[in-house]
């Protein structure tokens, strides 16, 4: 069975790491320097590689090499999603006492360390506080907001950023061209951003359109492949928007609704057009707060109609012509004998 792209193109040191040099640049300055925290937080969206660096803070903290199959006594991983009662933590306590194996130091990744119960993170405190000297934590998650202010005071904490468009645009161009996968420019840049910022999910999809695709990854495959409305149905969309030609956003919504298009999708489509053309479109900005309800309204198509015609003028010839015939209907009356 072949290896999943993204397992088989995760950097193996912090030095590979793309994205996040705020980060690993002060790690490396720290390692050099021999200052190893007793806690570490890495916190940030899913997917842009905080479980990597995790792995490879882990293994540099301890001069050990690192690959992705890489296992060592003295670097425990831990799921506090599925490991989360205080009695797990309890059970760590007492076997972070035990010396290391081998290792200069004995290294704890906590994965989606959130997940802990009260009881639990009361429980890791106490050990937080008072670390023996051999030991190391990494708690990782995404939800940094949710940890005990009296953990956050504890650690050394790192922000993770979503990773830019145009970093993942090159990656994904390294990575086909080493496995000779066929893939346009267009494709590339529809991939990062459906990607949204996600090393992981980027690889992923990638991984999966090599598949499908026969011959070349183009973009319009990635359109078919995932449900997309294309370019130029959110082009023309945004053009019938600002002329407030209301049958012209009717019959495009039909079609792209028959197509299988969901609505939630193609008014995200839409929102990043707008915030990609804001600067050479200001005027569309005001679409925004309307197409942010689509995804929370039990009828989206609707919700969809109404964020793109939300700037047109609704009052409508016939309308005007009744209004002005009940007028002189009224004047008539008047005048009779």
């Amino acid at each position: 069975m072949s290896q999943a792209l993204y397992r088989k193109y995760r950097s193996k040191k912090l030095s590979e790491i793309v994205g996040q040099a705020h980060i690993t640049r002060l790690l490396e300055r720290a390692l050099k320097r021999g200052a190893v925290a007793h806690a570490y937080l890495l916190t940030g969206p899913r997917g842009v590689g905080k479980t990597s660096i995790a792995r490879i803070l882990a293994h540099e903290i301890n001069n050990l090499p690192y690959t992705d199959e890489s296992t060592h006594l003295d670097i425990i991983e831990i799921d506090a999603a599925s490991n989360n009662s205080v009695e797990d933590i309890r059970d760590l306590r007492d076997k972070v006492q035990i010396a290391p194996v081998s290792a200069p130091k004995k290294v704890y990744i906590i994965d989606e360390v959130h997940m802990l119960s009260k009881s639990a993170f009361n429980a890791l405190l106490k050990t937080l506080e008072e670390p023996p000297e051999h030991v190391v934590f990494i708690l990782a998650t995404t939800d940094a907001d949710k940890l005990p202010a009296t953990i956050l005071s504890r650690v050394q904490r790192f922000n993770f950023r979503l990773i830019g468009e145009a970093d993942v645009v090159a990656h994904l161009r390294t990575i086909a061209e080493a496995e000779h996968i066929k893939i346009d420019d267009d494709a590339l840049r529809l991939i990062a951003e459906q990607g949204q910022g996600s090393f992981r999910d980027s690889i992923s999809l990638l991984d999966q359109l090599q598949h499908v695709a026969d011959g070349a990854i183009t973009a319009q495959l990635i359109e078919e492949s995932l449900g997309l409305a294309s370019a130029q149905d959110v082009d023309t969309l945004l053009a019938a928007a600002a002329a407030g030609d209301i049958a012209a956003i009717v019959q495009q919504l039909g079609a792209m609704e028959h197509n299988g298009v969901p609505a939630p999708i193609a008014a995200e489509q839409i929102a990043r057009n707008i915030q990609r053309s804001a600067i050479s479109h200001p005027e569309r900005l005001a679409l925004l707060g309307p197409l942010a309800k689509v995804t929370r309204s039990p009828w989206p198509y609707t919700s969809l109609l109404v964020a793109l015609t939300s700037q047109a003028n609704i009052v409508t010839q016939p309308i005007a012509t009744a209004t002005a015939l009940s007028g002189n209907h009224t004047a008539k009356s008047t005048n009779s004998p």
